[in-house]
């Protein structure tokens, strides 16, 4: 949620961040709209206040004509006196809408966030050389032959969009994820399991709904009168964990991180740079996320995108950072780094991380502040979140930069003793 205070003092910087993200004329309109309707909202409310004097002052004129013996005054008989209750319903009326039109406009991405789409994406960093392997196969013909992906018994399960990990293909990616908790503990981030289900409400704070609604799986209402999902992501948990709530700034930076399945509508995979695990409709990640002082949060988003590449770096992935442009990153979020790894497959990246700043724009919609001793004021904080990491797209990279002529793959070092090998091989062999 956007800053009203900014769009009364500032419209035209508001118009050209926006503008970074949404057609010029559809900005206009929505701004149009909504300062049209703050000003009807700060109408009704000087209109009500005036009506709450002017009752009161019937109510002591009331009394001293009591007092004094002589007939009270008829508030009916004055001109100027309107129903209380209408007012009050209106003004509910108008900001709702307020509410409405403002939870639709994205975040005003940050200055040096270029506007545009895909293309308009920028590599900053680039971590190792493109490795040459020889003959490559692809991950699904190596999760084939080496079973660890039952690709088809997987799809008899759940459908289209669905694998199931077996034998060292589930260990291995369960030594993923514990090898993460445990660098995430390492780094001062407080673990969470949180519930999968959640109330629409996280869903809003977190910028997902009103404008994503369909991305997610809903209960059906008679099941869930107040509006259950199951969780996109764990930034959603976390964040919505700490709605309403005022935190000591001295706690501030607040990190957490949570592992959880991921459940998305969104199409499966069909595309030979999206086949296998690449890309479905539940995945294993594990998120970090922090709340800070505003202050605080550039210095975060650094830490974090940081550390995220610490994981890929100690797996011994090729991989590069890309900056995102305003039309490719999350509407809720002023700027976005992402983390690729190379796939020698198709010869292209793609995204094992993305970690964002949201500014403000979350805590406002979920209603998160902090306050400094011995102050009663307080502030919004400001909160950032990262992939660390997905893993249904670092299983394909490690299986096909680790590639090896005789049909095995070699294991990353940190997980050989997890799972218990250095080398994945055909089952038998």
């Amino acid at each position: 949620m956007l800053d009203m205070e900014l769009i009364r003092k500032d419209r035209d910087a508001v118009a050209v961040a926006l503008a970074k993200r949404l057609d010029p004329a559809e900005v206009t309109r929505a701004l149009d709209e909504i300062q049209e309707l703050d000003q009807q909202r700060r109408t009704l409310i000087g209109e009500i206040d005036a009506e709450r004097q002017r009752r009161k002052a019937e109510a002591r004129a009331y009394a001293e004509a009591k007092r004094a013996g002589v007939e009270p005054p008829s508030a009916e008989d004055d001109p100027e006196r309107k129903p209380l209750a209408d007012l009050e319903a209106e003004l509910g009326q108008v900001q709702d809408r307020l509410r409405a039109t403002m939870s639709e406009l994205p975040n005003l991405p940050s200055d040096d966030v270029v506007p545009g789409g895909k293309e308009a994406n920028r590599v900053v960093r680039t971590f190792g050389s493109v490795p040459q392997v020889d003959k490559v196969r692809d991950h699904v013909e190596l999760s084939r032959a080496l079973g660890l992906v039952d690709y088809d018994r997987g799809v008899k399960l759940g459908g289209s969009g669905f694998w199931m990990y077996t034998g060292m293909g589930a260990r291995l990616e369960w030594a993923l994820v514990n090898w993460f908790v445990e660098q995430h503990v390492k780094a001062g981030y407080d673990f969470l399991l949180p519930p999968h289900l959640l109330l629409d409400s996280a869903g809003f704070a977190a910028g997902q709904f009103p404008k994503f609604y369909d991305d997610v799986y809903h209960l059906d209402r008679e099941s869930a009168p107040r509006g259950q999902f199951l969780l996109p992501t764990s930034e959603t948990a976390i964040l919505g964990a700490y709605q309403d709530e005022i935190m000591d700034a001295r706690q501030l930076p607040l990190k957490r991180f949570a592992y959880t399945p991921c459940y998305r509508r969104e199409s499966a995979g069909t595309h030979s740079d999206e086949r296998g695990t690449v890309r479905g409709h539940q995945f294993n990640k594990v998120e970090i996320f922090q709340f800070t002082l505003p202050e605080q949060a550039e210095a975060a988003l650094e830490e974090m995108v940081s550390h995220a590449e610490s994981l890929v770096e100690g797996l011994g992935l090729h991989f590069q950072r890309s900056l995102l442009a305003a039309g490719d990153a999350s509407a809720s979020m002023r700027k976005t780094l992402d983390i690729e790894v190379y796939m020698p497959s198709t010869g292209k990246y793609k995204e094992v991380s993305s970690v964002s700043w949201a500014g403000d724009y979350q805590a406002r919609r979920a209603s998160i502040r902090y306050r400094e001793p011995g102050s009663k004021q307080t502030r919004f904080v400001h909160t950032l979140n990262g992939s660390a990491l997905a893993t249904s797209r670092l299983f394909p990279a490690i299986l096909e930069q680790y590639q090896q002529a005789d049909g095995s793959v070699l294991v990353p070092e940190v997980l050989q003793d997890k799972i218990g090998t250095d080398r994945l091989v055909p089952p038998g062999r």
